[in-house]
């Protein structure tokens, strides 16, 4: 796995970059202080994940990711911040960021999420989730009890070739049920599901 860090602390970017290489399958690609550099690195060496701060000087990492996903979109952009505020959380997630990681998990925790989220589970830390305000119950009654479970199991961080492996169903089986569901709720894809399930089940 190639990452980009991103972080307008030079200290930062240097314990990261030291502690994510030491990972036998991440390879640290470079480093950026700001979005601007982030976008000009991009250029050079494509990454398969740019770790991107929010609060940054010249250019945020909401405007970059923005930027980012429009010419490169297959790259993953996993938000890596000290705020946790509602506000920053959707501007992020609308911008196309596929996770949202906070400074303080530990650095082993968050390279096995990173794992996951190349193997298409969802990287939003659990403080994170518990920001949002809860859905209308409504909308996920409109699932059957297998879309529930499905749900349940993507919010958790799950491959869709772990679900079909604890349910015992095919990977296509889970990924045409989860279609059915974000079509239910209206979503765009399987973070902003698992948001969308922890925001009814933090208050449930």
């Amino acid at each position: 796995m190639r990452i980009l860090i991103v972080d307008d602390d030079p200290l930062v970017c240097k314990s990261l970059e030291v502690l994510l290489s030491r990972e036998q399958d991440m390879e640290v690609m470079g480093t950026a202080l700001n979005g601007a550099e982030a976008i000009a690195k991009c250029h050079d060496v494509v990454p398969d994940v740019v770790l991107m701060d929010i609060q940054m000087p010249l250019m945020d990492g909401i405007q970059a990711a923005r930027q980012i996903k429009q010419n490169w979109p297959h790259v993953r952009i996993v938000m890596l911040t000290t705020f946790k505020d509602e506000q920053n959380i959707r501007l992020a997630i609308l911008a196309g960021a596929e996770g949202y990681l906070l400074k303080s998990q530990e650095v082993s925790a968050m390279a096995q999420q990173l794992r996951g989220l190349t193997a298409g589970a969802s990287v939003v830390a659990s403080d994170v989730l518990k920001q949002l305000v809860e859905p209308k119950k409504e909308a996920l009654e409109l699932l059957t009890t297998r879309e529930q479970e499905i749900a349940e199991l993507v919010a958790e961080g799950l491959s869709n070739r772990e679900i079909a492996q604890q349910l015992f169903i095919s990977e296509g089986t889970v990924r045409n049920t989860l279609s059915i569901i974000l079509d239910k709720l209206q979503l765009r894809d399987r973070t902003q599901l698992a948001i969308y399930y922890w925001r009814k089940g933090a208050k449930s």
